[in-house]
C-alpha cells in the first residue's frame, strides 16, 4: 500500500495529542492486528516517527537498506528518505509520530543528527517509559503514559527562537496556499533568504526549497486523493496540468528506489 493513495489509515487506531503537545507532535497510532502480511510505502515528511513494537518481528526500509526488527525491538526513524514497513501476521506497533522539529521542542534532541539513521529507542527514551508502554494494557494508557512523560519534559524546556522561527515560516507558507517562494518568505518575516536556509538546515536537516517541495506535493496529493473536486491553484499550482507535472516528479523521486 502506499501512504496517501491507499487506505492505510484502515489498519491503525489513531489519536490527536492534547493541547500543549499538538505543535509537536502529528498523532499517536497503534496498529489493528490482522491475520494478512502487507507493506507500506511512505514518502519522504521530515516527521521523527518513533515505532513501539508490541508484536511480532517485521522488516523496514530507508531508502534501500532494509532491517529486521525483532519482537522486542524498539526503533526511532527521521522519515527523511522513502519509508517501507513490511507487516507481517500479528503486526501490533504503537507508533508517536512529531512534526519537524518536534523531537527537540520536547526532549531537546535535534533531528538533524538522525538523518538516514534507524535510531535504537532506548538511545531517546528512558527504558522505564519504555516498558510502561509496552505493559500498558490499551491504546488509550499507552496514549497517557506518553503525554505524561511528554508534559513533563516539554514543561521544562525553554521556547527555542531557531524552532519558532522556523514553524511560523512555515505556517505562513500555508496560509499562503503554497504561493510564496523562500525569498518572499524571508521578506514577509524581515530576514534574509540566507538566514532562512541556516534556520530549516539546523531544526529540520534540509533546505527550506526543499522541504516546502515536499510539504506541499504531500498535501495537494492528499487532497487529491480525498475529493473529486480538487483544485490545483489551492496549493500554489498554476493549474491542473502543472499539478499533474510536479506529482508525477514527486512520485517518481520519492518511490522510484522502494
Amino acid at each position: 500500500m502506499k501512504e496517501i493513495f491507499d487506505p492505510i489509515r484502515d489498519h491503525y487506531t489513531f489519536a490527536q495529542p492534547c493541547g500543549e503537545l499538538a505543535n509537536h507532535i502529528d498523532f499517536f497510532s497503534e496498529s489493528i492486528v490482522n491475520d494478512s502480511e502487507f507493506t507500506v510505502e511512505m514518502f519522504p515528511s521530515w516527521t521523527p516517527t518513533m515505532y513501539i513494537n508490541l508484536g511480532n518481528p517485521y522488516r523496514i526500509s530507508l531508502h534501500t537498506s532494509t532491517w529486521d526488527v525483532h519482537a522486542d525491538t524498539d526503533i526511532l526513524v527521521l522519515r527523511d528518505l522513502p519509508t517501507t514497513r513490511y507487516n507481517l501476521p500479528g503486526d501490533r506497533i504503537f507508533t508517536i509520530k512529531f512534526h519537524p522539529g518536534g523531537l527537540e521542542a520536547i526532549l531537546g534532541i535535534s533531528q538533524v543528527q538522525l538523518k538516514g539513521k534507524l535510531v535504537p529507542l532506548h538511545q531517546i527514551l528512558p527504558a522505564s517509559v519504555i516498558g510502561q508502554l509496552k505493559d500498558s494494557s490499551t491504546f488509550a494508557a499507552r496514549k497517557q503514559v506518553a503525554e505524561t512523560f511528554f508534559l513533563e519534559k516539554h514543561q521544562k524546556r525553554e521556547s527555542d527562537h531557531y524552532l519558532t522561527f522556523v514553524q511560523d515560516l512555515t505556517d505562513t507558507y500555508h496560509q499562503t496556499h503554497f504561493q510564496l517562494n523562500v525569498s518572499q518568505l524571508a521578506e514577509h518575516h524581515f530576514v534574509t533568504s540566507k538566514s532562512v536556509n541556516r534556520y530549516f538546515h539546523r531544526v529540520i536537516g534540509i533546505n527550506p526549497k526543499g522541504y516546502f517541495s515536499i510539504l506541499r506535493a504531500r498535501t495537494a496529493l492528499t487532497a487529491y486523493a480525498a475529493s473529486q473536486e480538487f483544485d490545483p491553484c489551492a496549493f500554489g499550482y498554476h493549474d491542473s496540468s502543472h499539478f499533474y507535472k510536479e506529482a508525477v516528479k514527486f512520485m517518481r523521486t520519492h518511490l522510484s528506489s522502494i
